[in-house]
Formats: structure tokens, C-alpha cells, sequence
């Protein structure tokens, strides 16, 4: 298990992007948040087990209906210590 954070790039704002993303990752138990960011893009952090690093990765490319992610850039937070029982949107 590790901590990430992901900077979402492309049409990820003012199109439900958020919503979409926190609403499945929610349903499969991810703990975290997202929140967009001053130059366009979407931040998520997130605690995620080794075998589910692809299917989040998938829930972050689909987004939402309106939404098109252009790129997804991602490091690992070695000291991350996030109080967070469940995945949330931050504003």
C-alpha cells in the first residue's frame, strides 16, 4: 500500500470530473481526495494497494461523460498522513 498524488490534465474542470471520479472511487473503498487546482488541472491523493493501481488508474482516465483527460502524472508521497476514513471532494 502507498500513498500517491496525481495531477490530472485535459477538460477535467467544469464538467463533473470531481463528482464522477470520488463517486467510483468511492464505491470501491479508496481512501483520499480530489480537488481541483488553480491552473486547470485536478489533484487526487490517494492510499492505494499495488493491485489496484490499474483500475484506479482507469477510473481517473474515464472521468466523466463531458470530461477528456489529456494526461495523468503521478508520484508516490512517502510521508502522506491524510485523516480521511473514505474518499472526498475538497474545494
Amino acid at each position: 500500500m502507498q500513498w500517491y498524488r496525481f495531477v490530472v490534465s485535459g477538460k477535467v474542470q467544469g464538467v463533473f470530473y470531481r463528482k464522477s471520479v470520488s463517486q467510483a472511487l468511492m464505491q470501491k473503498q479508496f481512501k483520499g481526495y480530489i480537488q481541483n487546482l488553480n491552473d486547470g488541472t485536478v489533484e487526487v491523493v490517494a492510499e492505494i494497494f499495488d493491485d489496484a493501481f490499474d483500475s484506479f488508474l482507469n477510473i481517473l482516465k474515464e472521468g466523466s461523460p463531458l470530461s477528456r483527460v489529456d494526461d495523468i502524472q503521478y508520484e508516490i508521497i512517502d510521508d502522506a498522513q491524510f485523516n480521511t476514513d473514505g474518499f472526498e471532494i475538497r474545494y
